[in-house]
């Protein structure tokens, strides 16, 4: 039996990039049930602390609400994900585009963190949330939200420069 296509409203389409990221996202729901009870390790936090302003904005955002997010960095969320796990939203300005996930109770989050380890990338990462969004992008949006910017090496071997 065929499977339903899921319906996308217009112009909303992630863009290119974010795929792996949707991949992760799948991998993270997928595995959820078996990984609970892991913990995160290996993450590398890139040195930067919040600022006393964007200390403050993060513990408005705490109780990690996708639309107190997303009206901090200047964007009206497009909901695309409601589970139990996880709440995915995205985001579009003119700086790029970005995804910001929030999660019920951190053990959600860290399984989610464990499970994008194996695609890499770097992330802005707070409590119960997280944006991602191109490099370039992150340290702007900490200064608005808080969090830290952690770099999650993937597993494999490494792209030799050409």
């Amino acid at each position: 039996m065929p499977q339903p296509q899921p319906r996308e409203r217009a112009g909303t389409a992630p863009p290119a990039a974010s795929w792996g990221r949707a991949a992760a996202l799948a991998g993270a729901l997928a595995l959820l049930p078996l990984t609970a009870a892991c913990s995160a390790g290996g993450e590398t936090e890139a040195d930067n602390k919040p600022s006393k302003a964007s200390a403050s904005a993060a513990a408005v955002v705490a109780p990690a609400r996708i639309e107190v997010i997303a009206n901090l960095t200047g964007c009206k969320a497009n909901i695309r994900v409601e589970a139990e796990e996880l709440r995915e939203g995205t985001c579009r300005t003119e700086q790029g585009d970005y995804l910001i996930t929030t999660f019920p109770e951190e053990k959600y989050k860290q399984t989610w963190l464990e499970t994008a380890r194996v695609y890499g990338g770097t992330y802005l990462v707070g409590s119960r949330w997280v944006v991602s969004a191109e490099p370039k992008m992150l340290e702007p949006l900490r200064k608005k939200i808080g969090g830290n910017i952690q770099r999650l090496q993937g597993f494999g071997p490494t792209p030799s420069p050409s």
